[in-house]
């Protein structure tokens, strides 16, 4: 039968890989039993290899998993029952009586453990997959390798061995897909050492509770002014801000608890304006709104961005240069044995004195007088602190000049990298996600390191700025009680209406 014309097709060849076996198994039978024994051997320290691994990383499961298995074939089950519920009362026990030495203690370990099994372990390979984190070459996959994990009850941090060829910006931009892969709230990467990097996957905010003020000094020595306690970073330990040879410039919407900010530094400096050490000089262009609350401490405080306002920044700014020219030749930078009082300029609401002012030529002398200050003033002992709520370059163009910024809530996400510098929100500062519920929270930038912090401002209530007044001045603070206006009964107003 000829096949010519027919509808039918002659099937395609079968089309397969070849199989291909193992190099070894080609080898001769005399060699594999001579390196039979070097093939022993690496298995050996393969396998203890993996147990160290092991050890290493779920130490205290290991532990108990022994202590349990030796327990029951020495003891019998009823032993280890009753040994199991004396460890579980005595532990709820210390829970109960001691909360912060049982979570610095005894949590963490089975925490980190717990977590680095259930949450990490068990799907890092698929979510490094999906994440477009996995590298493929000649048919064989590289992928990040999971390092060690701590878990810190607030956050989880996970160090991680990048693939070569891999670079941080790669997984800054996953950070966002990471955090929920691994049902964090937000992940911030950071850079410990070439090829290595550190991820904090946050769970709850750590600084959601207002952190009060710490109890006055009378020691004035003890207050560094490099070293200057303002609050708690989200870390548990004091935030320290820098005050000589520096300047420092806080960013936030109305409401974000600058003035906390503010208020706390003048609390730490107590013990030094009492002595007379540090001089404050204050100007307030909302009439008083912020710094009329305690003017008494400062020296000179101006309440408008007027003719007066603009005079005493170019008396700072004259001080600056006449004092550079006394320590020429003799000092670097200002020290208390100058006898010069060092100078805190406190600028609420910045915008107002060298942007919004109406008048061009109070505007461009305030500008030029506050660029001497912070272009001039770190050496010769004037630090500015300037607040304001727009941080673009046509309200404040010399932002560089302070080299300690502070980005408290923000609008917008193009605002954090204005005030903190660029890239920073893309390593987890995101200001503009602080909530409202939280004023005094905001995300730090020192100058010389490179990763910013996120820290709260001690929340400095009315009663404790009578209190700072009173220890300042040595004058008892007595304000006047607000009073409710009285409610005329019902019959007695319509009795004077009808009479």
């Amino acid at each position: 039968m000829s096949v010519h014309g027919s509808r039918w097709a002659d099937p395609a060849p079968l089309e397969i890989s070849r199989p291909r076996l193992p190099w070894w198994t080609l080898l001769p039978r005399w060699v594999k039993y001579l390196i039979a024994p070097f093939v022993f051997t690496w298995l050996v320290c393969w396998l203890l290899l993996q147990l160290g691994r092991v050890l290493w990383r779920y130490p205290l499961t290991v532990t108990v998993a022994v202590l349990v298995g030796w327990l029951q074939a020495t003891a019998g089950h009823w032993v280890l029952a009753f040994t199991l519920l004396a460890v579980v009362l005595v532990l709820a026990l210390w829970r109960w009586r001691h909360a912060s030495s049982f979570d610095r203690f005894v949590a963490p370990q089975p925490r980190t453990e717990f977590r680095r099994f259930s949450v990490y372990a068990c799907q890092w390979r698929t979510v490094m997959r999906l994440s477009d984190l996995v590298k493929t070459s000649r048919g064989k996959e590289y992928r990040p390798k999971l390092g060690w994990v701590r878990s810190e009850g607030w956050r989880d941090r996970v160090r991680v061995r990048m693939v070569k060829g891999q670079a941080p910006e790669q997984w800054e931009l996953r950070a966002s897909g990471l955090a929920h892969a691994f049902k964090a709230k937000s992940c911030r990467v950071r850079v410990r050492k070439p090829g290595r990097l550190e991820l904090d996957l946050v769970h709850r905010d750590p600084l959601v509770r207002p952190v009060p003020v710490p109890a006055l000094t009378d020691d004035a020595a003890s207050v560094d002014l490099k070293r200057v306690t303002v609050g708690r970073t989200e870390t548990g330990k004091p935030w320290r801000v820098r005050l000589l040879g520096t300047h420092l410039l806080t960013v936030g919407v109305s409401g974000a608890g600058k003035g906390s900010l503010l208020w706390s530094i003048v609390w730490a400096l107590a013990p030094l304006i009492r002595s007379g050490r540090v001089r404050l000089a204050g100007i307030d262009p909302k009439g008083g709104m912020e710094l009329g609350q305690a003017p008494e401490v400062f020296s000179r405080v101006v309440f408008d961005n007027g003719p007066d306002a603009v005079a005493l920044l170019e008396e700072i700014a004259a001080t600056v240069k006449e004092r550079a020219t006394r320590y020429r030749g003799r000092l670097r930078a200002w020290t208390p044995e100058t006898g010069d009082p060092f100078i805190l300029l406190v600028v609420d609401e910045l915008a107002d004195v060298i942007a919004y002012q109406t008048d061009k030529g109070l505007r461009e002398r305030a500008s030029r007088a506050v660029q001497t200050i912070t272009s001039q003033g770190r050496a010769p002992g004037v630090c500015v602190l300037g607040l304001l709520q727009d941080p673009r370059k046509e309200v404040i163009s010399f932002r560089h000049l302070f080299s300690t910024r502070i980005a408290m809530r923000l609008d917008e996400k193009a605002q954090v990298d204005m005030v903190l510098g660029d890239g920073v929100r893309e390593r987890g500062a995101t200001a503009h996600e602080i909530s409202e519920h939280t004023p005094g929270v905001g995300w730090a930038k020192e100058e010389g390191r490179r990763e910013p912090f996120r820290a709260r401002a001690f929340h400095v209530t009315d009663t404790d700025l009578d209190e700072l007044v009173t220890y300042v001045t040595g004058v008892p603070v007595h304000r006047a009680d607000v009073l409710a206006f009285p409610t005329p009964q019902d019959g007695s107003q319509s009795g004077g209406v009808a009479a």
